[in-house]
Order: C-alpha cells, then sequence, then structure tokens
C-alpha cells in the first residue's frame, strides 16, 4: 500500500499529467513543486480541486493562477541560487513558496491586506525566513529593494509598467502573461543586456488580470 497522501499523490499526477508534458523540464523545479503544498494556499471550499489544471479563486477578486502556466513561467526565469527575486501580485504566497526554494531572497508584493496576511502567514507555516511581504500596488513594484535579477509577475497585463522594467538588474529577467489586441494571452520573457531592456514571447496563455496593469488610454485628437 503506498504510503503517500491523498495530495501527495496529487501533485505528482499534476507534476505528470500537467507539467512534464506541457515542456517543464528543469528536475530541481519539479522536485520544489513536488515539496509544496499548493492545497495550503487556496480557500478551504476549494483544497480538494488544489491541483486541477486551471486557476482557482482565492477572493478578493483575484486568482491562483493554473499550475502548467505559473511554473513554465518560473522556469523561463533560469533562477539561480542566491539571486534576488521579486514576485508580483502574491495572491496567497504560492509561487513565492516555490521561488523561496529556488532563490536566495524572495521579496513578495501584494496590494491587498487580507491576501498578504494570507500569504505571510503561510509561508511562515512552512518556514520560509527568505521571503519578504510588502503590502504596496502591484505596479509599482518594490524599487527600495531593487534592482531585482528575476521578477515573477502573476497575471495578465496589457501594459508593463517602466517603472517596473527600471527594477530589472543587469542580466536580469522578468516574465508576465501580456494581452495585445487579441483574446490570447502570450507569456513573455523581459530581458536587460547592455542596459537595455528587450523582451521575447515565449507561449501561449490564457491568465487574469492583475490591477494596475491596463492598457494607457490612446490619445484623443
Amino acid at each position: 500500500m503506498s504510503s503517500l497522501t491523498a495530495a501527495q499523490r496529487q501533485r505528482t499526477n499534476m507534476i505528470e499529467g500537467q507539467l512534464r508534458p506541457n515542456k517543464v523540464t528543469d528536475p530541481l523545479l519539479l522536485d520544489v513543486v513536488a515539496e509544496v503544498p499548493r492545497e495550503e494556499f487556496v480557500p478551504e471550499e476549494f483544497k480538494a480541486v488544489a491541483y486541477v489544471d486551471e486557476a482557482i479563486d482565492i477572493g478578493n477578486g483575484r486568482s491562483l493562477m493554473e499550475p502548467m502556466v505559473l511554473v513554465r513561467l518560473i522556469q523561463a526565469l533560469e533562477i539561480k541560487q542566491g539571486e534576488v527575486v521579486l514576485d508580483i501580485g502574491a495572491g496567497t504566497g504560492y509561487a513565492a513558496a516555490l521561488l523561496s526554494r529556488l532563490a536566495g531572497t524572495v521579496v513578495v508584493v501584494e496590494e491587498i491586506p487580507a491576501l498578504s496576511y494570507i500569504a505571510m502567514a503561510q509561508l511562515q507555516k512552512l518556514g520560509r525566513d527568505n521571503v519578504a511581504v510588502i503590502t504596496n500596488p502591484l505596479a509599482a513594484g518594490y524599487a527600495k529593494q531593487g534592482p531585482y535579477d528575476a521578477i515573477l509577475v502573476e497575471g495578465g497585463v496589457q501594459h508593463m509598467p517602466e517603472e517596473l522594467l527600471a527594477q530589472i538588474a543587469e542580466g536580469g529577467r522578468l516574465v508576465a502573461v501580456e494581452y495585445g489586441k487579441g483574446t490570447m494571452g502570450q507569456a513573455k520573457l523581459w530581458q536587460r543586456v547592455g542596459g537595455v531592456v528587450s523582451s521575447r514571447p515565449l507561449f501561449d496563455a490564457g491568465v487574469d488580470m492583475l490591477p494596475g496593469f491596463a492598457a494607457r488610454p490612446g490619445f484623443v485628437f
């Protein structure tokens, strides 16, 4: 008889059924996903479906991103041991828990106090003492601790603020799902090389929009 708990079996099924078939190949990242209890970061009524391949409502108009999209975004950052990472729109802290096992320091920005509190409590419960949770407008990031080696934006954006791009360190990376004129979002990677920030597409993805990242209004003539 297997000694795995139901949650551990669900976690294994998520990895084998959702992540590996969708180009998640980093062995360290997969090990981290296998260790972090996603069910601890969703409301009680959704714990039984914590590992489904879709976004989960966490209240306050926000959601926990679909596992496949989130983990592919993290993989694209290629986080190295000791790096400083900024997590924008952390919600209840699930992605921050993953990042804390990959990076040296994680700065979490969440603008909804109720979600900041949950994230802080869950991360402390898991003993993640290399994570700082900051309540701040999402689009502003947290320049005080920047620049950052890697930035994860946990949701959809129509416009990437210059204020946030300025917080990417030389050689640093930022990932987000950008929405243009079409209905399908596109995961993108921004990088700063030689002081210049450029971006390239990664894969198509559908995620919920984050507050503060709406397209800027055009000129009216």
